[in-house]
């Protein structure tokens, strides 16, 4: 199985076989994937990863998985583009976003699932299966297709219709539940038991599906010429992302492919309608408590995230911020960044940018730091959230008069 130890409790440290577990049977803490460093530092360079696949597979000595063959649409290696016209506008230096609109269904969720249902595979299971948001569903749904694996996804019934079609296309079970993420995400948590020939991706298998969220880290590092920033901005949903980072940044230094990984500043952003753990942080608590969602970010609606108590953790060991911004401002960051940088982000990267403004300005986020933003998903799939804010600039007539008015008009204004 590769380079994988086991399996070890995040509470209580307990070791695991690596087979379809999540939960510590002691404590009930969650599980995480345990490798043999010493071991992957033997097999693991900076060359041997250039000569890898240009997706997330270039890192599979870190990746809970032994198969050669992956379920993969070809996630990952997304472009990390230097932001100097949204630098200006935010009043920083050295700013990057990490443009994960590129993957193959347009989210990171891509990364997550490739490792999952590879993982999945391995175990022998035929079915896959999530509750989702809108991207994981996209994305199980496309990858179980390409493996030939049956599919059963559940989301709330008042996902966003672009998100509910480009998950049916790919011809699995789509199950449409009236209630929020919440509510699904607890039903298919009672469905695992019901059915445990199934790989619910964030259930059963869930320690090796956020493994895969790892590569975000090692993609930038790698892009920065293996170097680290010095502070990263990510959206926080269930919170398992904020913290696979982190553990990839450490994952690196561990190895010794970068120094100064464990320095890295991590922020967390939030919309306002649903922002338990930026709440918990403003208050100086430790208890993530859970909130009824109510955003357009709904990508993020999770008002009980799994992950909520250690991506707090991550933030504040790590000298971060959470923030969080209403659905306004979340409109006006998904169209700064698409003015200033070309990135059509759906509201998860609004969040993502408008947090990012709101630190900028106090203080927070500095201008003598190297900055990384994480854009996690298109907006194509999120359009309705722009409403009327966008669209023509003008209608005329077809006559040269017509438009020479309105170009009379751009220049006098």
């Amino acid at each position: 199985m590769g380079f994988v130890e086991g399996l070890r409790c995040r509470e209580c440290s307990r070791s695991y076989p690596a087979t379809a577990l999540h939960v510590c049977d002691y404590c009930f803490g969650p599980l995480e994937v345990a490798y043999d460093y010493k071991a992957v530092a033997g097999s693991m360079s900076r060359s041997s990863i250039a000569a890898g696949p240009s997706t997330i597979w270039r890192y599979a000595d870190l990746l809970p998985v032994s198969s050669t063959s992956p379920v993969d649409l070809g996630a990952g290696f997304t472009p990390l583009v230097r932001a100097d016209r949204l630098a200006a506008e935010l009043g920083l230096g050295e700013l990057y976003v990490k443009d994960d609109t590129r993957n193959p269904t347009g989210s990171f969720k891509d990364r997550v699932v490739s490792v999952a249902l590879t993982k999945a595979r391995e175990l022998g299971f035929k079915v896959a299966a999530c509750a989702s948001t809108g991207n994981l569903a996209n994305s199980v749904a496309a990858h179980a297709a390409r493996a030939g694996m049956d599919s059963y996804v559940f989301i709330p019934s008042n996902l966003e219709r672009v998100k509910i079609q480009t998950t049916a296309v790919f011809g699995g079970k789509l199950v449409a539940v009236d209630g929020n993420y919440d509510d699904v995400n607890r039903l298919c948590a009672e469905l695992a038991s019901e059915h445990p020939d199934w790989a619910f991706v964030n259930v059963n298998v869930r320690p090796y599906y956020s493994e895969g969220s790892k590569t975000l880290a090692f993609e930038v590092a790698e892009q920065l010429g293996w170097e680290v920033p010095d502070h990263v901005v990510v959206p926080i949903a269930s919170g398992s992302q904020l913290t696979k980072i982190h553990k990839g940044f450490h994952e690196l230094t561990t190895l010794g492919l970068v120094e100064g990984g464990d320095s890295v500043r991590i922020s967390g952003a939030q919309a306002d309608g649903c922002s338990p753990v930026a709440t918990a942080f403003a208050d100086g608590s430790d208890v993530v408590r859970p909130v009824r969602p109510d955003t357009i970010a709904k990508s993020l609606a999770i008002g009980n995230p799994a992950d909520g108590w250690y991506a707090l953790d991550v933030v504040r060991s790590t000298g971060g911020v959470v923030g969080s911004v209403t659905d306004a401002e979340i409109v006006e960051g998904m169209r700064l960044l698409a003015r200033t940088e070309g990135i059509f982000a759906e509201t998860a990267g609004g969040v993502t940018i408008a947090t990012l403004a709101k630190l900028a300005a106090s203080g927070v986020v500095r201008r003598d730091e190297r900055v990384v933003a994480y854009i996690t998903g298109t907006g194509l799939k999120t359009v309705e959230a722009l409403g009327d804010q966008v669209g023509p600039s003008a209608t005329i007539a077809p006559t040269l008069a017509a438009f020479a008015a309105i170009e009379q008009e751009g220049h006098q204004s």
